[in-house]
């Protein structure tokens, strides 16, 4: 095997306008993507330093960094697993390989991993935090009949009417990223289905979210933040019903796929999600929407700008990823 050589390249992206959740707002997207080439091939990655788990692109750049000799040594995905810790890091050299792969042999990331025959696939397209009325003026230009609120304060409920009020056509996701009011919650609940809401994603903070063992309605209550890899399944399955599967989280597809697995296993429904970032980071996580109930991966319609030949969105549906993008 010739030898590989690594790049690692930081990205600050300027977004359309401002995405806001209940810890706060950002205007660009900051990543990190990996490039492995080989043999004339080129594997890309992409991960999104999250500052909630830790993360910094000096950080994150730093790990990927220490692994350059066993990386460019021909390491394998498997060996990565047990190298790296799950997260972004991880994430980024893990998709590499896997399109490195892809490159080298032909074959499409699909038939490697086994996974079905991707085609296009309904996303869930966010709502930024906002006052109710904003949020409802929101939803009537948002292209998708999938809608993902993103609450965190007294005026939720107030917020998922007027939503409901100016689209009643759309299905709802809303997503308290941890910062619902406990006492706020079960009205909510009650009246979420009457509101066209499908799934209740993250209502409180991971770690404290023991009221989900007695959690009313009859609504599903997805984990987010509480989530991170296969090997607490089990554990969410107690609390949660569904559980959102993002690859920075997981540290790439491979584990990914496990997770989802895992998930099945268990009983719980999947959602795959994402942070806010371009297609590269878009793409392996494409490919698991045929396992999923739900895809919410509306990340590169933030962005002021996308990457060459990244993934089409047409009325809240995604087309698989071109071969020249990934995978």
């Amino acid at each position: 095997m010739a030898k590989r050589t690594l790049e690692i390249t930081d990205f600050s992206s300027p977004l359309k306008r401002a995405f806001t959740i209940s810890r706060g707002a950002k205007t660009s997207a900051e990543t990190i993507l990996v490039t492995i080439r080989q043999d004339g091939a080129v594997g890309r990655g992409e991960c999104v330093p999250y500052p909630r788990y830790g993360e910094t692109q000096p950080g994150v750049r730093a790990a990927i960094e220490e692994m350059r000799a066993q990386i460019e040594d021909g390491l394998s995905r498997d060996a990565l697993q047990d190298a790296m810790p799950a997260g972004a890091a991880r994430c980024a050299v893990d998709c590499a390989l896997w399109d490195l792969e892809a490159k080298l042999t032909g074959t499409p990331v699909w038939k490697l991993a086994g996974l079905p025959e991707p085609g296009p696939v309904e996303t869930a397209v966010t709502v930024s935090l906002d006052t109710a009325e904003a949020m409802g003026e929101a939803a009537k230009s948002t292209p998708s009949k999938l809608l993902k609120l993103k609450l965190g304060g007294p005026e939720d409920l107030d917020r998922i009417e007027a939503v409901h009020a100016a689209r009643p056509d759309a299905r709802l996701i809303v997503d308290g990223n941890e910062g619902l009011l406990v006492d706020q919650f079960p009205g909510i609940m009650k009246r979420a289905a009457e509101l066209g809401v499908v799934l209740v994603e993250q209502p409180f903070p991971a770690g404290k979210d023991e009221a989900l063992l007695r959690r009313p309605g009859a609504v599903s209550v997805c984990a987010d933040e509480s989530a991170h890899t296969s090997a607490e399944i089990q554990d969410l399955a107690r609390r949660y019903d569904a559980v959102n599967v993002k690859l920075d989280k997981t540290g790439g597809l491979t584990e990914a796929i496990r997770m989802v697995q895992a998930a099945r296993a268990s009983g719980m429904n999947v959602m795959i999600g994402c942070m806010v970032a371009g297609s590269i980071s878009m793409a392996p996580a494409v490919l698991l929407a045929g396992l999923a109930d739900a895809t919410d991966l509306d990340g590169p319609l933030w962005l002021a700008e996308d990457v060459v030949d990244g993934l089409t969105y047409t009325d809240g549906m995604i087309s698989p990823p071109k071969p020249e993008l990934w995978g």
